[in-house]
C-alpha cells in the first residue's frame, strides 16, 4: 500500500492525458428513461409506504440503500453522471413547476444561495442519511425510512422553489453533490449543465484534477469514508470488546464521534498539505485523495450487498405492494449467492480498496503539485515533505479497512 506513494515521491507523476472537448448529445430516449425510471422509484415507494406492510421486496430499502446508495454511486465513479437524469427530484419540480405556469399562477423570484453555505448542507445532509442507515434503520427500511424520503423529498422541492432549482441541485441536494463528486473519476462528464444533455469524454480520474474544490468537498469525502469503516468495524469483536455502545443512543454517540474525528483530521491534513502553498491546494490534493479511496471502499465493502441483496427486485415484482401476491410466482424467490466464490470476492475487494488507495495517492501528489516547477529540486522536496501526512493517512485508513473486511463478523445486517 506504502508503495505507490514511494513512487509518486520518487517521480513527479502527472498522470491524467488530455481527454476530449467536444461535447457529445445524450440521446433523447436514454434522458427520458431515466426520468421516468426514477419517478417509478418514487411512486413505488411512496405507494408502499402507505398500504404498509413488511417483505423482503420493500422498494424503500432497494431503492435508496441498494441501488442508489451503492449501485448509482458506482455507476456515477465508474462511467459518468447517470443521476443528472435519473433525478426524481429536479423532474418531480419540473413537472410542478410546468402545472403551475399552464394554471396561470404566477411564481417569485428565487432567493440568492447563501454563498457562505457552499456544500456544507449537502455534506450535512449526506450524515444524515449515514445516521439513518447505520444507526436508526440498520440499512432496513419501512414506514421510518418511507417518511424521512417524503421529508427529504419535500425539503428538496422547497429549496429548490426557495433558491432556484440549479442552485440547490448543485450545492444542496445531498445525492446530486455526492454523485457529482463521485463523478469527478469517471471518464464521462456533463458539458454544461444537465438540461443541456451534452457530456465529454476525459482520461479516468482526470476530473479529479479539475478546479472548483472546497472544504465541504472533502469533508464530504471524509465522511464517505468514515461511514465505511464505521461499518466495517463496529461489526469486528474489537469493536464490541472496547467500545461497547449499542442502540440508537450508543450508536448515534459513537458515530457522531467517529465522523466528527474523521472531518477533523481530513481538513488538518489538508492544512499540512497545503503549507505556504495557499488552503485551496491542501483542499484539492485531500480531496482528490479521498474521493478514489470511498469509491473503493463501497465497492470493496458493498458490491456483494448489490450483487446478492438487488436480486430482491424480483419480490418486488410479485408482491409490488406488499398485498400478499405471488405474480409469475416471483414473492418466494429467494437471493442466490453460490455463484460468487468466496476467493473471488475477496479478490474484488482487494483490487477495488487498493485500487482506489493507488489512484487517490497519484491523484492527491498530481493536485498536490499544481502549478509546482518540477525542474526546481528544493520544491519538489517541500512537495514530499508537505505529502507525508496524507500519505499516513491514506495507509492507514486502506490497512484499517482491509483489517476489518478480514475479521469474523459478529453481527449481521444488510449493507454490512
Amino acid at each position: 500500500m506504502a508503495l505507490s506513494f514511494a513512487i509518486v515521491f520518487v517521480r513527479d507523476v502527472r498522470p491524467f492525458g488530455p481527454g476530449d472537448p467536444r461535447p457529445r448529445a445524450v440521446p433523447g430516449w436514454l434522458q427520458a428513461g431515466l426520468r421516468l425510471l426514477g419517478l417509478i422509484a418514487v411512486g413505488w415507494i411512496v405507494a408502499q409506504g402507505i398500504v404498509g406492510g413488511a417483505s423482503d421486496g420493500d422498494v424503500g430499502v432497494l431503492f435508496l440503500w441498494v441501488f442508489g446508495w451503492v449501485g448509482v454511486a458506482l455507476v456515477s465513479a465508474l462511467v459518468g453522471p447517470v443521476w443528472a437524469w435519473l433525478d426524481p427530484f429536479t423532474t418531480l419540480f419540473d413537472a410542478g413547476a410546468w402545472i403551475v405556469r399552464r394554471l396561470g399562477i404566477a411564481g417569485w423570484a428565487p432567493a440568492p444561495y447563501p454563498a457562505r453555505l457552499g456544500r456544507a448542507p449537502a455534506a450535512a445532509g449526506y450524515a444524515a442519511f449515514v445516521w439513518l442507515e447505520l444507526i436508526v434503520t440498520g440499512g432496513g427500511g419501512g414506514r421510518i425510512l418511507v417518511g424521512a424520503f417524503l421529508a427529504y423529498l419535500a425539503l428538496t422541492l422547497l429549496g429548490m422553489a426557495q433558491f432556484g432549482r440549479d442552485a440547490w441541485r448543485a450545492r444542496a441536494e445531498v445525492f446530486s453533490v455526492w454523485f457529482g463528486l463521485l463523478g469527478r473519476i469517471a471518464p464521462i462528464a456533463l458539458a454544461g449543465i444537465p438540461d443541456d444533455g451534452l457530456v465529454r469524454r476525459r482520461s479516468f480520474g482526470a476530473g479529479l484534477l479539475e478546479p472548483g474544490w472546497a472544504r465541504a468537498d472533502v469533508a464530504l469525502a471524509a465522511l464517505a469514508v468514515a461511514a465505511v469503516l464505521y461499518d466495517g468495524l463496529s461489526q469486528t469483536q474489537l469493536w464490541y470488546d472496547t467500545v461497547g455502545l449499542t442502540g440508537i443512543t450508543g450508536g448515534t454517540v459513537t458515530l457522531a464521534v467517529f465522523l466528527g474525528v474523521a472531518i477533523l483530521l481530513a481538513l488538518g491534513v489538508a492544512r499540512l498539505v497545503a503549507g505556504s502553498s495557499g488552503p485551496a491546494i491542501g483542499i484539492a490534493a485531500v480531496g482528490a485523495g479521498l474521493v478514489p479511496i470511498a469509491t473503493g471502499y463501497i465497492a470493496g465493502h458493498y458490491l456483494t450487498f448489490l450483487l446478492i441483496d438487488g436480486q430482491k427486485i424480483l419480490i418486488a415484482l410479485g408482491d409490488p405492494f406488499l398485498q400478499g401476491w405471488n405474480l409469475g410466482g416471483l414473492a418466494f424467490f429467494t437471493p442466490n449467492s453460490a455463484w460468487l466464490p468466496p476467493g473471488l470476492v475477496w479478490a474484488v475487494q482487494l483490487t477495488a480498496i487498493v485500487g482506489g488507495h493507488m489512484l487517490g495517492a497519484v491523484a492527491g501528489h498530481a493536485a498536490a503539485a499544481e502549478g509546482l516547477d518540477a525542474r526546481s529540486k528544493g520544491a519538489l522536496r517541500s512537495l514530499r515533505l508537505r505529502q507525508l501526512p496524507l500519505a499516513v493517512l491514506m495507509v492507514a485508513l486502506t490497512a484499517t479497512t482491509l483489517w476489518s473486511l478480514g475479521q469474523s463478523i459478529v453481527g449481521v445486517k444488510p449493507g454490512g
